[in-house]
């Protein structure tokens, strides 16, 4: 070992002269351009090889970890280990936005306001938010793809569903500030901007204990103000309503009682509010709250709540929504929806989407709405949308299906670059017409409109990657205490395993039950072992079925099933009865008596009897 000086390098005495093949070698080097993407916004991460490394997934998770690399962390694996949570604290502020109403002695902040293009937020936010359904969303929610991950594929916000829920727009400017703000110049801003003392900032900075003032603050000093004030007070007025619109809507924040100060900068000149986009800032702000919802331990759901839950009621219109029926297509979709607490409890809503169907979905659900609003063609930018110091990736490729194509396997996702590089990111941004999708990019469309339509290797590949069941098998309701026990704690985690194995539990506490058992029960879990034993092995080769990821769930029942061939056909009974069948061998009472082979069957249709060997 050369012998080292007393910081620790190698001695001038030990120091050998590379040979001139070595000094080649390392000017060959140095030629060699490294393979790494110097500028992310150019060129993302997306471009890659699809040919590298398949990364080992995580137990009970993906099978290829490569896309989904901060999985281990995530709820949806805590759940499947067994590690519960309660649904999510909501910040919804759409109740506080009734205490702040703009009437006829205030039609000159009106004016403002509605020249700023966020007047809908005011009448579209919903009061009511549903914490189950939201909460069960954020479950399935993946930061690295920024889309929700479902049974039968990815969905997500769209740009596109900003402007029709919300009517505010998509295009203009990106929301950029330098750095986060201090409370020493957030102080300086209120005196500015809002007309406030030194004193008055400097105490409602220190009691949120932030740069931030609290939303109540706001109303009590600026809501008095009327149009018979003085012009500048009417213009502090103006400033401190939008403030507390966008605290209460688009940037909600998880302390559920005040707003950033930084926003303020954003209505210094009350001209330019309207040339900001904020739909595309308030989808990367709710992208980053349903990001860090997805960890463990956080236990509040921040950012614009309504246009969360008006999306889960466009797609999914048949299972959680209550529409308005006087709604008319000139007003934003938001309201054609009557917001409401559903009944269920967050573990049956987990089990609803793990049975969630390709036709339970409502692919394009803005048709009727494109007369009075026209789709926006940003929706098509692929890149990073911005609010402040949020960046997230957009990745309209990966759900192809929401806009009417055929879905396809995505590239990689690819990760954002720092908030530090505003200029990068604005510059690329006002460029968006140059980073939309192609045609070629965008594929084919769907045969039929609505269909939603993928590859015919998509759904191989979507499994491999993704986490598609959420609630654990042994976890469903119906589960007894002995079918837990019983459970092989090895059960892979596809769709099918975890249906069969509640079907059989649900058929033991029917049949365990006898002859006054619910006739729903009883039709519900023989409905259920047909959809899911007549896609078996066993069942395949004499009958034709849909696949597991197409047939219905709980579909309306039909009694005209072919019967056994050593069985004669029974004349059919209008309307069909409850059937009630005396339970098979390996199910029966064990403290019953041994029944003979040869001994008929009796089968009981209300009071009728009848008997059939």
């Amino acid at each position: 070992m050369p012998p080292r000086t007393r910081g620790g390098g190698i001695s001038s005495a030990s120091r050998r002269r590379p040979t001139g093949s070595e000094r080649r070698r390392r000017v060959q080097m140095r030629d060699v351009e490294p393979a790494v993407d110097r500028d992310p916004i150019e060129h993302p991460q997306h471009d890659r090889d699809e040919t590298e490394e398949v990364v080992e997934g995580v137990p009970r998770g993906p099978i290829d970890g490569s896309i989904l690399r901060s999985f281990h962390n995530h709820i949806a694996a805590k759940i499947w280990l067994g590690e519960e949570r309660a649904p999510l604290k909501l910040v919804n502020h759409g109740a506080k936005l009734q205490l702040w109403e703009l009437d006829m002695e205030r039609s000159r902040i009106y004016e403002t306001v509605q020249r700023s293009g966020l007047a809908p937020l005011t009448s579209c936010s919903h009061r009511v938010a549903s914490r189950p359904m939201l909460s069960a969303f954020c479950e399935r929610w993946q930061p690295e793809t920024t889309t929700f991950h479902l049974p039968f594929g990815e969905m997500t916000i769209t740009l596109d569903d900003v402007a029709s829920i919300l009517h505010i727009p998509v295009t203009g400017s990106m929301i950029s500030f330098s750095q986060p703000l201090r409370v020493d110049a957030a102080n300086a801003l209120l005196v500015e901007l809002l007309g406030t003392t030194d004193v008055e900032a400097s105490r409602e900075t220190e009691q949120c204990r932030s740069p931030s003032v609290r939303l109540l603050w706001l109303r009590e000093h600026f809501s008095t103000i009327t149009d018979a004030s003085s012009d500048d007070d009417i213009e502090f007025a103006t400033r401190a309503f939008l403030l507390h619109q966008v605290g209460c809507t688009l940037f909600a924040d998880k302390s559920a009682t005040s707003v950033a100060v930084v926003y303020l900068e954003l209505f210094r000149d009350l001209s330019m509010v309207g040339s900001y986009a904020w739909g595309a800032a308030c989808l990367a702000y709710l992208y980053r709250q349903l990001t860090t919802a997805t960890r463990f331990e956080v236990r509040q759901l921040g950012g614009y709540l309504t246009l969360l839950q008006a999306w889960i009621y466009e797609h999914f219109p048949d299972m959680f929504s209550s529409p308005d029926l006087s709604y008319t297509e000139s007003r934003p979709r938001a309201l054609r929806w009557r917001p409401h607490v559903i009944p269920d409890t967050l573990q049956l809503v987990r089990e609803r989407l793990d049975r969630l169907q390709i036709s339970d979905v409502c692919w394009e659900p803005y048709v009727d709405h494109r007369a009075e609003h026209p789709f926006p063609e940003i929706a098509w930018y692929s890149g990073c949308i911005k609010c402040g110091q949020v960046v997230e990736p957009y990745h309209p490729e990966r759900v192809l299906r929401q806009f009417g194509y055929i879905q396809t396997i995505p590239p990689r996702p690819f990760t954002p670059p720092r908030p530090d590089r505003s200029i990068l990111l604005e510059q690329y941004w006002e460029r968006w017409t140059d980073h939309v999708l192609t045609d070629q990019n965008r594929g084919r469309r769907c045969q039929y409109s609505g269909s939603g339509e993928s590859v015919a290797e998509y759904m191989a590949w979507y499994d491999r990657i993704s986490h598609r069941i959420v609630q654990p098998p042994q976890m469903r309701s119906g589960f007894t205490t002995d079918a837990r026990s019983s459970l092989p704690s090895h059960a892979a985690s596809t769709r099918d395993t975890v249906l069969r194995a509640t079907t059989l539990s649900f058929m033991r506490h029917v049949i365990s039950e006898g002859r006054e058992q619910s006739h729903d029960h009883l039709w519900g879990a023989l409905n259920e072992a047909y959809s899911i034993l007549s896609g078996s092995d066993e069942t395949s080769a004499s009958h034709s079925t849909p696949s597991p990821d197409t047939r219905p769930f709980f579909s309306p029942p039909t009694f005209d099933y072919p019967p056994p061939a050593s069985v004669d056909p029974q004349p059919p009974i209008v309307p069909p009865p409850p059937v009630t069948v005396a339970p098979p061998a390996p199910f029966a009472d064990p403290s019953a008596p041994a029944s003979d082979s040869t001994q008929s069957t009796t089968v009981y249709v209300r009071s009728k009897r009848t008997k059939k060997t």
